[in-house]
């Protein structure tokens, strides 16, 4: 079990981080249009083989395991069975009504924090910082909610149609508060100008506030990972 470990953590990586990158590419290729047959025949043969490669793997961390049903259930092993699972649930079947599916192979990407220490340390640093991530996701919500309520109120009569409820009204709170401002939906009114301002500035502190605490997380992240070397 130790050899199989040693080759994983070497060898097999050389072999799989290239493969991620090839499914990817292979599967952006795929929309091209006007592809010849002979080119979506040795995409095919690739994804068939990339597949089996991927199946192998997630078979032998299935039987090396120990904890069989943790990992299965873990999210590293729901990602190795979501890179395989479009491909053997299109066997068989008309793609035509699975194609939602295939969007499922875009999991592959995930699998490169497996094998990316720099990825690892992503996956560390949003489990120290998640619980404030989650606080400032609710207050954001809170936010966007009042933001998209108060400019109702201030442009609805002046905008009838562009603010023709607080639904409608999301869209500016949303290219308002990531400070975006595409300028297809903008108020009017003097109230309306001064709320959005008011936003706006709002808008500021809340690009700032993850950025920090997912700096300072990953700062901890790499501390550790200093520690345990």
């Amino acid at each position: 079990m130790s050899t199989v470990k040693r080759f994983s953590i070497g060898n097999w990586n050389l072999l799989i981080l290239p493969l991620i990158v090839l499914s990817l590419v292979a599967f952006a290729l795929e929309t091209l249009p006007n592809l010849s047959d002979s080119s979506k025949t040795y995409l095919r043969y690739f994804e068939i083989f990339s597949v089996v490669i991927f199946s192998i793997e997630y078979l032998i961390r299935i039987i090396c395991s120990q904890a069989k049903f943790r990992y299965i259930f873990s999210f590293y092993g729901l990602i190795d069975l979501l890179a395989i699972l479009p491909f053997y649930l299109s066997l068989g079947v008309d793609l035509r009504t699975l194609r939602a599916f295939r969007l499922f192979r875009l999991f592959r990407l995930l699998k490169l924090a497996r094998y990316s220490s720099a990825m690892r340390r992503y996956h560390k640093a949003f489990l120290i910082a998640k619980e404030e991530l989650v606080l400032f996701g609710t207050a954001s919500m809170i936010v966007f909610y009042l933001a998209s309520v108060g400019i109702y109120y201030y442009e609805n009569e002046a905008q009838p149609e562009v603010f023709a409820s607080v639904f409608h009204s999301m869209w500016w709170a949303v290219a308002t508060l990531t400070t975006v401002g595409y300028g297809d939906i903008y108020p009017i009114t003097a109230g309306g100008k001064v709320f959005t301002f008011i936003v706006l500035l709002i808008g500021l502190g809340f690009v700032a506030v993850p950025t920090g605490l997912f700096a300072s997380a990953l700062s901890k992240a790499r501390e550790d990972d200093s520690d345990e070397t």
